[in-house]
């Protein structure tokens, strides 16, 4: 049976949800916090929940961690409310502390050109590709919960040296093991992979802690693999810049995100 990503519940308050931060919702090595993307999904899936209208666009800035056993409260607003436009506040909090602000705009308008430029990039279908388990030593449990597949000659397979891949371009296949709904709160979770092509593109042991996060969303189709086409930009002072596309199996680009990050790894 399909399921919703997340076990966002509601409360007395319309404008207010709890989600409760398991292990299955965490990432990290003895370290473990909630994955920065679930803090973004949850905003969006809140937002949308509260105004009945898709996504446009949505932007975290994290904060601050939530451990295993804590429960956020994710509280939205609504500054302005259109006619096909709203925008939307939404704070993930523990308490007094705020871990993620977010704002996001939402709606449709019909009867308007659509196009995309960007075209599935030449890659193996999920099949052909060689299954990717990089992160099934961490104590958090949501990257086992992912199934992930990268071509056979990716630079994702190549041992990490500690110099830098010319292109700093990866691409892998991404699907939840579990039947969740493929939707804007889904690739709000998958687009906040951006460090793992740091660590990649780098040819580093590691990739790196996510400032923010932005979804830019263009259309959502069925499919049951995502392709997370990632480019990193650039590296300096400590940290690096990238984004990523995400296009679906027929070749529909979904969405769009991009991140800033602290680089971290292992020497």
């Amino acid at each position: 049976m399909i399921q919703p990503l997340l076990d966002l519940q509601p409360t007395a308050d319309p404008m207010r949800f709890r989600l409760e931060v398991t292990p299955r919702i965490c990432v990290g090595e003895g370290h473990v916090f909630m994955f920065g993307g679930v803090g973004l999904a949850s905003a969006v899936e809140a937002a949308k929940r509260v105004t009945g209208r898709e996504l446009i666009w949505a932007t975290a800035q994290y904060l601050s961690y939530a451990r295993p056993g804590s429960m956020l409260e994710v509280d939205v607003r609504l500054p302005v409310q259109g006619n096909n436009i709203t925008q939307a506040v939404i704070n993930l909090h523990c308490g007094d502390e705020v871990i993620i602000s977010a704002t996001a705009a939402l709606g449709d308008r019909p009867d308007c050109p659509e196009h995309q430029w960007f075209d599935l990039p030449a890659m193996p279908a999920p099949e052909d590709c060689t299954p990717w388990n990089v992160w099934n030593n961490q104590t958090g449990e949501l990257m086992r919960r992912l199934e992930i597949r990268v071509a056979p000659g990716s630079i994702a397979l190549a041992p990490r040296t500690g110099v830098p891949d010319p292109s700093g371009r990866m691409q892998m296949w991404m699907r939840p093991r579990e039947d969740f709904v493929v939707d804007a709160t889904l690739l709000a979770l998958l687009g906040d992979f951006v460090p793992t092509g740091a660590g990649v593109a780098l040819g580093i042991d590691g990739g790196g802690n996510s400032l923010d996060n932005t979804l830019r969303l263009r259309r959502v189709v069925p499919t049951d693999w995502i392709l997370c086409d990632i480019q990193m930009s650039s590296a300096d002072r400590g940290f690096a810049h990238g984004h990523l596309r995400l296009f679906s199996q027929d070749g529909t680009l979904m969405a769009t995100a991009s991140q800033s990050l602290v680089l971290r790894w292992r020497k």
